[in-house]
């Protein structure tokens, strides 16, 4: 327990607001998955078309090779008045048209179908067990509807949808069940409440069930969503029992060649993950680590950006956790390729997952080290946008807390001072107190070492325009900024500390800025004659 208190207090965030900044992680992977499903359901609509019955639906007729038409669309009061008839044909008529209706449309009219009070009959119309090809029609209608706000959703569960769906998971006809495959895909994407009650409905076990070696691949597309969305969202997480099954399946997607199966794959990862360390622990111990690490390399974005997530939601764990991500073969040479990403949010991903391996110990700062990733961090605090800037701050700030002497000395030598003077002007408070940070424990460290290498640092951070930037924050609004600069120039910039030895003069080469301190100085045996800082 000790251990994880330790890893805590270091965690990137500590004390400037942690949760805040994992709940806006949450909120942008919950956007990104709002945009994905309504693609989804976007891509669904678009196949419509008016005049030729699409392949997807059972209902198709056709003569030879040519489709015939389509039914024609009704208008809404005769949708109403055959909807309720017992006459399975006008049924069937009525359910086509309210489909096309909510699928071809790009804001489609759901709120009129609720108020016509016709989503407890379409539930009903589920029943229908001998015309699949009306199940497949209400069913479709009902996901559209259930894609809609979380009002609208609830008109669905409401009428009893949950438990009609699940059971329709079994269905023989496999148009049917794939669309309630995605219909519960939808409803337990609105929020924790629902997805417990899917779950609750035994959907996990019978989703799984429908993985086979001959699915088609569009069925575990849906099928991988839907996983995904029922281990995801927080106040309540999905229960560790749940994501424990689901894990197994995940395994076999994992090995699947298609993106879209690998991408929503490693989004359910990345939410399992986003929780107790008991539910890392059990991603771990599933054996998967090894493939998600090699989807760091994979050649779509979609695939990258939530195995990514995963990977950086892991080493938030315990020591322990993280040490297995380092141990991955090539994960932390992946990781700083993906700093130089052409996309900026993988870049910025990259960042946070690094800054809180840097978080961890000395010996995983040191295979960050080894694995040459600092200099790419450098490279992103100097270069990146706004975003990862804060992220490889955070990675210099999470190693200058925790690392040795020479750990921290060696980001001098590689030129961190330049850089990190450089974001002590941002527009944002929090970033600025956190560079602050670093700055702080580097030139903690110098002193450390000796008095002369604090004073030699010191000169270096002048030259670099570091006093003058911390001159200018002594005007910051912001009080807490002010009394840090002040403090800062008060215990390394006063203006005792500036009556400097004349005998040490400063040097400068292409790669470095070093202090030399002439060899027949009395204190030459400490620090080292070219000691770089």
């Amino acid at each position: 327990m000790s251990e994880n208190l330790g890893r805590s207090r270091r965690f990137k965030n500590q004390g400037r607001d942690t949760e805040d900044g994992r709940r806006k992680r949450n909120d942008a992977s919950v956007e990104l998955r709002k945009v994905k499903k309504e693609d989804q359901l976007m891509k669904r609509r678009n196949v419509t078309d008016i005049d030729i019955e699409e392949p997807v639906s059972p209902l198709q007729e056709r003569s030879g090779n040519v489709a015939k038409p389509a039914m024609p669309i009704l208008p809404m009061p005769q949708i109403i008045s055959y909807i309720k008839t017992d006459d399975r044909e006008k049924q069937l008529h009525a359910a086509l048209s309210a489909r096309k209706i909510l699928s071809r449309e790009y804001s489609p009219p759901i709120e009129d179908f609720i108020q016509a009070g016709l989503v407890p009959r379409f539930v009903s119309l589920l029943g229908c067990h001998d015309s699949p090809s009306l199940q497949f029609e209400s069913a479709w209608t009902l996901t559209n509807i259930a894609s809609g706000n979380c009002d609208q959703t609830m008109t669905v569960v409401k009428a009893g949808g949950i438990p009609k769906f699940a059971a329709l998971l079994k269905s023989p006809d496999c148009n049917v069940r794939e669309q309630c495959v995605w219909a519960l895909g939808n409803i337990a994407g609105d929020g924790p409440h629902l997805r417990d009650a899917v779950i609750e409905a035994g959907a996990i076990d019978s989703l799984i069930a429908l993985v086979r070696p001959d699915t088609k691949v569009p069925l575990l597309r849906n099928i991988a969503w839907t996983l995904s969305n029922l281990c995801r969202n927080k106040n309540p997480s999905p229960s560790l029992q749940s994501c424990c099954r689901c894990l197994p399946v995940f395994a076999q997607f994992l090995c699947h060649d298609d993106a879209e199966v690998l991408g929503d794959t490693c989004w359910a990862l990345s939410y399992i993950t986003d929780g107790s360390d008991d539910k890392i622990q059990a991603v771990i111990d599933s054996g998967i680590l090894p493939r998600v690490v090699s989807l760091l390399s994979h050649n779509e974005t979609q695939v990258i950006t939530p195995a990514l997530r995963a990977i950086g939601n892991i080493v938030t764990g315990n020591d322990e956790q993280t040490q297995a991500v380092v141990n991955s073969p090539s994960c932390l040479q992946t990781l700083g390729h993906l700093l130089s990403h052409s996309k900026a949010n993988i870049q910025k991903e990259a960042g946070w997952a690094i800054s809180n391996i840097t978080a961890g110990n000395q010996l995983q700062i040191q295979a960050v080290i080894d694995a040459e990733i600092i200099p790419g961090v450098i490279s992103l605090m100097s270069n990146g946008d706004f975003k990862s800037q804060k992220e490889a701050v955070w990675v210099i700030t999470n190693l200058t807390s925790g690392g040795t002497l020479q750990q921290i000395a060696y980001l001098v030598e590689v030129g961190v001072l330049a850089p990190l003077i450089g974001v002590m002007t941002a527009k944002e408070a929090k970033t600025v107190l956190v560079v602050l940070d670093a700055i702080s424990n580097i030139l903690r460290a110098a002193s450390k070492y000796s008095e002369e290498a604090k004073r030699l640092l010191c000169i270096q951070f002048e030259e670099l325009g570091g006093v003058d930037k911390l001159e200018m924050l002594q005007n910051h609004d912001n009080n807490e900024i002010y009394e840090y600069a002040q403090r800062l120039i008060d215990t390394f910039f006063s203006e005792d500390e500036a009556d400097t030895d004349s005998a040490v003069a400063p040097t400068q080469d292409e790669t470095q800025f070093g202090f030399v301190v002439p060899s027949g100085n009395e204190k030459g045996d400490n620090p080292p004659a070219n000691f770089n800082f």
